[in-house]
C-alpha cells in the first residue's frame, strides 16, 4: 500500500513539474487539475446542464454584456499582436528558433512565455462564447466544430506552456490573435443591434480568413520541419495534426454554410 502511495505521489509530482519553475508558479500553471476542471465544467454546461436549464426559460438579453465582452476581446487580441514589437519583432524569435548557434536570451524567453500565458488565459475566457449561446438559446450554434475548437485550444495552450513552451508557437498565437481581432470586431458590430447589421456583409469572408490562417500555419510548420529548426519535433507534428483537423472542420462548415447558400440563390434566380 505504501509503495502504491509513493508511486502515485511520484507520478503526480512529475505531472505538476513543468518546463520551468517560474511558469509553475503562475496562476493556473501549478497543476493540470484547475484547467481540466474548467474544461469539464464547460462541456457539462454547454452540452447538458445549460440547455436543460434553459429549456423552459426565456433567452437572456445580453446586448450590453456582449458589447463589452467583444470589445475587450478585440482590445486584448490587439495587445497580443503588438507585443512582438517589444521583443524586436517575430523575426528575432524565428532566428533563435532556426539557428542552432543562436543562444536563447532569457528576457526574450520570459517575454514569449508571458505572452503565451496571457494567450492561454484568453483561450479560457473565450469559453464564454458558447456559454452566451446557451443562455441566449442559440443551441444550433453549439456545433461540434465550435465546442471542439474552444476546448482543445484552452487545454492545449496550457499544456504547451507548461511542458514544451517552444518558440515556434509564438508566430501561431500572434496570427490567431490577428484573426480574432477581425472575428470579434464582427461579433461586436452584430451585438450593437439590427441597425448595424448592414455593415456585416463580410461574414463569408471571415470564414475565408480563418481558412487562410490555417493554410499559413501549415506552411510555417512544414517550413520549420524542412529547415530542421531546433524545436521539439513531437510538438511541431502535433501542431500540424491539430491545424489540419481545424482546416478540415472549418472547410466543411464553409462548404455547408456558403456553397449550399449560393446554390440556393442561383436556383431562386432561375425560378424568377
Amino acid at each position: 500500500m505504501t509503495s502504491l502511495v509513493v508511486s502515485f505521489s511520484t507520478r503526480y509530482e512529475n505531472i505538476t513539474k513543468g518546463a520551468d519553475p517560474i511558469i509553475d508558479d503562475w496562476f493556473l500553471m501549478s497543476s493540470p487539475l484547475p484547467v481540466l476542471s474548467i474544461a469539464a465544467c464547460y462541456l457539462l454546461f454547454v452540452l447538458q446542464y445549460g440547455p436543460r436549464w434553459m429549456e423552459n426559460r426565456k433567452p437572456f438579453v445580453l446586448k450590453h454584456t456582449l458589447i463589452v465582452y467583444n470589445a475587450a476581446q478585440v482590445l486584448f487580441s490587439t495587445m497580443l499582436c503588438v507585443q512582438p514589437f517589444f521583443i524586436g519583432g517575430i523575426n528575432r524569435a524565428l532566428y533563435v528558433t532556426c539557428n542552432a548557434n543562436a543562444s536563447v536570451d532569457r528576457d526574450l524567453q520570459l517575454t514569449i512565455w508571458n505572452g503565451t500565458w496571457w494567450y492561454m488565459v484568453l483561450k479560457h475566457v473565450e469559453l464564454l462564447d458558447t456559454v452566451f449561446f446557451v443562455l441566449r438559446k442559440k443551441q444550433n450554434q453549439v456545433s461540434f466544430l465550435h465546442v471542439y475548437h474552444h476546448t482543445i485550444m484552452a487545454v492545449f495552450t496550457w499544456g504547451y506552456l507548461k511542458y514544451l513552451p517552444g518558440v515556434q508557437g509564438a508566430f501561431l498565437g500572434i496570427l490567431n490573435s490577428f484573426v480574432h481581432i477581425i472575428m470579434y470586431t464582427y461579433y461586436l458590430i452584430a451585438a450593437m443591434g439590427p441597425q448595424y447589421h448592414k455593415y456585416l456583409w463580410w461574414k463569408k469572408y471571415m470564414t475565408t480568413i480563418q481558412l487562410t490562417q490555417f493554410g499559413i500555419m501549415l506552411v510555417y510548420l512544414f517550413l520549420i520541419i524542412s529547415l530542421q529548426c531546433s524545436v521539439p519535433r513531437s510538438l511541431t507534428f502535433f501542431f500540424v495534426i491539430n491545424v489540419t483537423i481545424f482546416l478540415f472542420l472549418f472547410w466543411n462548415f464553409y462548404r455547408k454554410a456558403y456553397t449550399k447558400e449560393e446554390r440556393g440563390q442561383k436556383d431562386e434566380k432561375k425560378l424568377q
